[in-house]
């Protein structure tokens, strides 16, 4: 006949086994559930970088075609002053149109300098958006913590010990033999005392 105690640790290897296997399958899934967390990350950073850089080259695009224009219109605009400086009886340019003539250099020069700067701002504002987007990647990544079988089972084979001599001191506590002090008692029966007859 089984003892209760060898019964009892026999149900809590069992119990032990299936928890082992359950934490196991538990911590694979949330592993696996950590990378795909991370990948989704990784490929949101890499769209939201993707529409960072298209949006700069657009601005850098729509500036530099901003840029020739200006500089078009204002050629034209002082050809046509030069022209009709030199139609209005082919005089020589003077101190007040070479003053005029700067002029519009000048506002060239104001406009093409403003385009300059707007697109500085906006290549640093771009700057600030690629860290905000390396930022938000790494704030939706997860640490990946791979499964720990032998953790898992040293905890479970820590976890049957305990029982076992928790039902010992159980034992003992109530008063009970213990199968080594069965045995011992037994065998103290069976052995002579050491008297001859």
């Amino acid at each position: 006949m089984c003892s209760p105690t060898i019964a009892l640790t026999v149900a809590s290897v069992a119990s032990a086994g299936l928890q082992y296997k359950q934490g196991k399958a538990q911590q694979k899934a949330q592993y696996a559930q950590q990378v795909r967390q991370n990948e989704l990350a990784r490929k949101n950073a890499v769209a939201r970088y993707a529409s960072a850089q298209l949006k700069i080259r657009q601005e850098l695009t729509k500036a530099s075609q901003s840029d020739l224009r200006g500089t078009l219109k204002a050629r034209k605009a002082r050809a046509t002053y030069i022209a009709g400086v030199g139609d209005a009886g082919g005089l020589a340019l003077s101190g007040s149109t070479n003053a005029l003539l700067a002029n519009y250099q000048r506002t060239e020069g104001n406009f093409r300098n403003a385009i300059r700067n707007n697109m500085n701002i906006n290549i640093s504002q771009f700057e600030r958006n690629l860290e905000a987007i390396q930022f938000g990647q790494e704030s939706q990544s997860t640490y990946l913590t791979p499964p720990n079988s032998k953790l898992l089972f040293a905890t479970q084979a820590l976890n049957v010990a305990n029982t076992y001599y928790s039902l010992q001191f159980q034992k003992q506590n109530a008063g009970l033999m213990d199968n080594t002090q069965k045995n011992a008692q037994t065998e103290s029966v069976n052995e002579p005392d050491g008297y001859d007859i």
